[in-house]
């Protein structure tokens, strides 16, 4: 149970599992909002970037809340037909930290608007585009916290150096999702 922040009564939260290319991926949330998407713990990925199979949902799919159809149906786009993500609503959120005004809220709305598929900005960049151009350890602890990952694309913001830098799923996690940004928006392209 999850008290929402305003004294209202706690949300009535629910889970739904999608089976993804990189393992279980949870989804958990409300009538109002998605609260959290958990990426699967293990490091360990399928070779080369090609997602492989259906994408099954397992346990929870019954009477779930809009929100939590919303964001199976975008993650499962994600990684089936990206091509399809940008004509697709982005689930309501309903996690404080994106309820409450702050520079992560910021940077974390302005990743999930500006920052496209198979795209990626340095931290600085991002920073720059939140508002805030020295605010590039900031951006790194917004990353940290983002309750979304995937739908608000953390794994796009890189270091300037190119390299990949670090990712809550693991370096490996995020290297395979953003070569299958690359691979799916070169196909695209042809």
């Amino acid at each position: 149970q999850v008290s929402s922040k305003q004294g209202g009564s706690p949300c009535e939260e629910k889970q739904v599992v999608l089976l993804s290319p990189l393992g279980r991926i949870e989804i958990w949330g409300c009538e109002k909002g998605v609260h959290e998407i958990k990426l699967p713990k293990r490091s360990l990925l399928p070779a080369g970037a090609e997602p492989s199979g259906g994408c099954e949902v397992s346990e929870g799919a019954e009477e779930l809340p809009e929100p939590l159809r919303q964001c199976r149906a975008w993650l499962r786009a994600y990684f089936w037909e990206p091509a399809s993500t940008g004509t697709l609503p982005v689930p309501a959120f309903h996690h404080p930290l994106l309820q409450r005004d702050s520079f992560t809220r910021q940077v974390l709305w302005t990743l999930l608007n500006d920052v496209k598929f198979g795209e990626a900005v340095s931290y600085k960049q991002l920073a720059d585009l939140a508002g805030n151009s020295r605010a590039a350890r900031a951006v790194g602890g917004a990353m940290r916290s983002n309750p979304m990952p995937i739908i608000i694309p953390c794994h796009r913001v890189i270091r300037s150096s190119g390299d990949s830098g670090n990712y809550g799923g693991g370096q490996p996690m995020k290297e395979w999702l953003l070569s299958h940004e690359k691979l799916q928006k070169e196909k695209l392209a042809h």
